[in-house]
């Protein structure tokens, strides 16, 4: 492998355990994965000593095709490998999809809370989300042959986040950081959403005024900031030295 695959893999490693850390991942349930040329991709893979997905390394990322071929050292491709694959082969703008089980989305969807702009500069990205509109995917099996993940594509649409119910979320992007950052902005939405209708009140979205006034603060501010401040809190979490901000 080249360097630039290395450097995907150890990304995708990273964004694992930056998803457990923030408790949208637990024990040993999700992946991320990233296209490749081809009907190839990276993803985070299980092998028979599997110790959850807190402590992915890079030997757990693997290189295989759309068919789940190529998997090595005795690592086996995740059950639910058609959402990357379904996802990457209806949309060509998909660079990166994760799949995470975060407790505050589910019950949002299982309570059929609404998603709405209820909060301004606290988080701009998130609550552009929410603006957006956030499809749902009404089906809480798994999702392990390519005809099961069509209705998810569907439901998904041109969208980058899709809340499965009474399962978990599907998020995609270009890069692994942008689609990590947006998966923990959707954690960020479902979290005040569910304690917002916890409080029992009429929580009315913000004005329209307020929405104007709300810029984009480009991909720079938003994600590549964002990915590395989580990088360097994973160093500390882990009790390790911190040395490069881009990985």
């Amino acid at each position: 492998m080249n360097g630039s695959i290395e450097t995907m893999r150890q990304k995708i490693a990273v964004g694992c355990r930056i998803l457990a850390m923030e408790g949208l991942v637990d024990e040993i349930l999700g992946h991320i994965s990233v296209r490749l040329s081809g009907d190839e991709m990276l993803i985070r893979c299980r092998s028979p000593l599997e110790q959850g997905v807190a402590y992915t390394q890079i030997d757990a990322v693997q290189h295989v095709t759309f068919d789940g071929d190529g998997a090595e050292d005795g690592y086996h491709v995740p059950k639910e490998l058609s959402i990357h694959t379904e996802v990457y082969r209806a949309r060509p703008d998909v660079g990166c999809v994760i799949h995470a089980h975060p407790p505050a989305a589910l019950l949002c969807g299982i309570s059929e809370l609404e998603f709405k702009p209820i909060f301004g500069a606290f988080n701009i990205p998130a609550m552009r989300l929410a603006v957006e509109g956030i499809p749902i995917f009404p089906h809480a099996y798994l999702i392990t042959r390519p005809e099961l993940a069509s209705g998810l594509i569907e439901a998904m649409g041109n969208k980058n986040v899709c809340l499965m119910k009474g399962h978990g979320i599907t998020v995609t992007g270009e890069t692994v950081e942008d689609t990590v950052v947006r998966a923990l902005n959707f954690n960020a939405l479902a979290k005040i959403t569910l304690d917002a209708a916890m409080m029992g009140r009429n929580i009315v979205p913000i004005s329209d005024e307020d929405l104007t006034e709300l810029p984009d603060l480009g991909q720079t501010f938003n994600a590549e900031w964002v990915w590395r401040f989580y990088a360097r809190k994973l160093a500390h979490w882990e009790g390790r030295n911190f040395v490069n901000p881009t990985v």
